[in-house]
């Protein structure tokens, strides 16, 4: 079996939702079923940067992630693009019996079996200024799918009042589920310099939204290694 990886990369932190700060492996896979407007992560969505994709066997991926992490077991995070469009599970099983931990980020467009081995599983719909629309039938059998994970949140992406009132609807749909807002960042090149001042006035206004409509419900937290590293890839 091949998986198409755009990218491994760590130790750094997660950056943002449940595990925030936590030390972390990253393996990116390669390939999308979403074209989200503000997605951060062309290089692992786009068809045209599959050439800088590699196909690895599960061994190889997990060989680069022990030496990357000096084969001391931390938290390995399989993100995209959409992971869960492969097959994950053997690196999960290989990692998982040398005492490492597993999350996985997705919007839960597919549901896949080794959903259930995960520690954290996040699902994370996309709102309107996506452009993208959910299939909750799909997002539904991808919660059930992970039922047997340590724990399944949801992470959602706010960067107007439309996209905070669709976060509110979505999350009265599962409200079993522990609950992420962060505000979105527009600006995505890497070699761009990140307007901070506009994500703090993103973030205020989405902290100053919810207290005052009385919905406390989700934590609200920035994205930390873009505050550290703007948009610089590997890290």
């Amino acid at each position: 079996m091949t998986l198409r990886i755009a990218e491994i990369f760590g130790p750094t932190i997660q950056g943002e939702g449940a595990l925030i700060g936590e030390p972390t492996v990253f393996i990116r896979a390669g390939g999308c079923d979403y074209r989200c407007n503000w997605c951060d992560s062309l290089h692992a969505v786009e068809s045209r940067y599959r050439h800088t994709w590699s196909p690895m066997s599960p061994d190889a991926v997990w060989t680069e992630v022990l030496r990357l992490s000096k084969s001391r077991p931390l938290t390995v995070s399989v993100s995209g693009g959409n992971p869960a469009i492969q097959d994950f599970g053997p690196v999960i099983e290989r990692g998982r019996s040398m005492g490492y931990r597993f999350a996985c980020e997705t919007q839960g467009s597919v549901a896949r079996p080794w959903f259930s081995a995960l520690d954290t599983l996040v699902l994370s719909p996309k709102p309107p200024s996506s452009g993208e629309t959910v299939d909750w039938d799909s997002f539904a059998a991808s919660v059930a799918a992970g039922a047997r994970a340590g724990q399944t949140v949801m992470k959602i992406v706010v960067f107007d009042q439309a996209d905070y009132d669709w976060a509110k609807t979505a999350h009265a749909r599962h409200p079993e589920m522990p609950l992420y807002l962060q505000p979105g960042n527009p600006e995505v090149d890497p070699e761009t310099p990140v307007d901070l001042h506009a994500l703090a006035d993103r973030l205020g206004w989405l902290t100053e939204t919810a207290m005052a409509d009385g919905w406390f419900a989700p934590r609200i937290l920035p994205q930390l290694h873009v505050l550290i590293w703007g948009n610089k890839r590997g890290v």
